[in-house]
């Protein structure tokens, strides 16, 4: 695979150094150094690590250009002496990139979707491949739980980084997927990492606290998930959007030029997606909706009301993207749930039921934890942590969140990452004092299902899908729905999930 500067859009830059050809071969792209070949364009990108500093190892591997900042192009000079090779120069050099990708790998599936918000974006995509799936089209989704659907495989990153992004789409795209579903990440937005992605349509599910480690406030978190509506998806594109979330209104401003399709319990959903009376019992849920006035019922295997709203968020952006809303709604009776999201893990001989979920803010462990009270008879009881070198300021959110959601709290450890577990915890629990605190996720864990009763549940929040538990730099093999069912079997001699 090979294009010309001309083709990538990157022929008519400022540059320093050499002038390049138009029709300068580009053999590849990559952004980090250790990746350079032989005609390769490298990215000298300003993030966690300064790409300009590496420039020098780029050239020497025989990059044919360099593309970066001037700026970035005047520290890479201080370590080289000169510009052997140009070094293209742009102003938004990730956009730049971004685009370059796009037009170096071209092919992407016909349908492409993006999803984003806070909480949920796991399951819209999910919900939404699913359902095209159900209506005979080849469809994939991917995310934070990889690449799932006609195609598997996994990521790195919820959101891939632009040349991992756009050669995935075309290897989608050459694997005859049609229908794509993708998660849009804050840090993917505000990177510009799907800028080129040829977008179909987009959903917004809501916005609580996150990433406030990253981004300077929550405007400006707010304002990097807008970005999919404002800046990326085409005029007349369908836009689905969460009318019960505090946000509507300003994601409905930053989608004027789409066409919205409101879901939710509130009367402005009337104009799309609305829920009128959902009913719970062990297994699931009853929906009642109202498409556009037209009355709808649904049986969903999902456990927690915010599944409900997930589903009808990808019911709407399937019905947006042209697909007939009888068999759309037909197809919403058949979703199964995604993994570590409200997982039904483990059921105790006494049939205590245990599930698992990814909620990491104090906005999704409410949600998540409000939703399982309509599920449950009994107490409640939430195992979780928060994560190290993130945002501190949630943690005593999330202590506050637990104690008012559930009968019973045990505080343990998530990811502690470079931090102290005992001080993460300590944060939680300034806000829900009267917490069991154990360390040892594990012994949480078996501390929590021992406690349950015959009508009790038991959530274990905040690592969902996740495998290992990263403390002091180094990951342990740790997977919170095998610990549920190792406790249920030293306890009752048997899991019975």
């Amino acid at each position: 695979m090979a294009a010309t500067l001309a083709s990538l859009g990157l022929a008519g830059l400022d540059r320093k150094g050499p002038a390049p050809r138009p029709d300068m071969v580009i053999s590849g792209l990559c952004a980090d150094s250790r990746e350079t070949r032989p005609g390769f364009l490298f990215a000298a990108l300003k993030g966690a690590l300064d790409g300009a500093e590496f420039a020098q190892y780029a050239v020497r591997m025989g990059a044919s250009a360099v593309l970066t900042s001037a700026e970035g192009a005047e520290r890479a000079r201080a370590d080289i002496g000169d510009w052997p090779v140009p070094f293209l120069i742009d102003e938004n050099p990730r956009r730049r990139l971004a685009l370059a990708a796009a037009a170096f790998y071209g092919a992407q599936p016909e349908t492409l979707l993006a999803v984003t918000g806070t909480n949920g974006k796991t399951s819209v995509a999910s919900f939404a491949r699913q359902i095209f799936a159900a209506l005979g089209r080849r469809a994939a989704s991917f995310g934070t739980v990889g690449v799932e659907g006609a195609v598997t495989k996994p990521l790195a990153m919820t959101t891939p980084e632009p040349i991992t992004l756009h050669r995935l789409l075309a290897e989608l795209a050459d694997a005859g997927v049609t229908h794509a579903v993708m998660e849009a990440s804050s840090h993917g937005l505000a990177q510009h990492r799907l800028d080129g992605a040829r977008l179909s349509g987009g959903a917004f599910t809501n916005l609580s606290r996150d990433h406030l480690d990253y981004h300077a406030d929550f405007e400006s978190y707010l304002a990097a998930k807008l970005r999919l509506f404002s800046e990326l998806l085409p005029e007349g594109a369908p836009a689905v959007l969460n009318a019960d979330d505090s946000t509507y209104h300003q994601a409905a401003r930053a989608a004027k030029r789409q066409e919205i399709i409101p879901f939710g319990r509130d009367r402005e959903a009337a104009r799309g997606l609305r829920l009128i009376e959902a009913r719970f019992d062990a297994a699931g849920q009853e929906l009642d909706l109202e498409w556009r006035g037209a009355p709808r019922r649904v049986r969903l295997g999902l456990i927690g009301g915010f599944q409900g709203l997930n589903a009808m968020a990808a019911a709407a952006l399937v019905i947006g993207a042209g697909e007939a809303p009888d068999r759309v709604f037909e197809a919403m009776n058949r979703l199964t749930g995604v993994r570590g999201r409200m997982e039904h893990v483990a059921t105790r001989a006494n049939g205590a039921a245990i599930y698992v979920d990814y909620s990491h803010t104090p906005g999704g462990l409410s949600t998540a934890l409000a939703a399982l009270r309509l599920h449950t008879p009994g107490r409640l009881i939430v195992v979780f942590g928060a994560g190290g070198d993130r945002d501190r300021g949630k943690r005593p959110e999330m202590g506050r969140a637990a104690c008012e959601g559930s009968d019973a709290v045990i505080v343990t450890d998530d990811n502690p990452r470079g931090e102290d577990p005992a001080s993460i915890r300590a944060s939680i629990r300034a806000a829900c004092p009267n917490a069991i605190e154990i360390g040892d996720r594990a012994e949480a864990i078996l501390t929590g299902v021992d406690a349950l009763s015959p009508d009790d549940r038991l959530l274990i929040a905040g690592k969902g899908h996740e495998t290992g538990q990263t403390v002091a730099g180094v990951t342990h093999p740790f997977d919170d729905a095998e610990q549920a069912r190792a406790s249920v079997a030293a306890l009752d001699g048997e899991d019975e999930a």
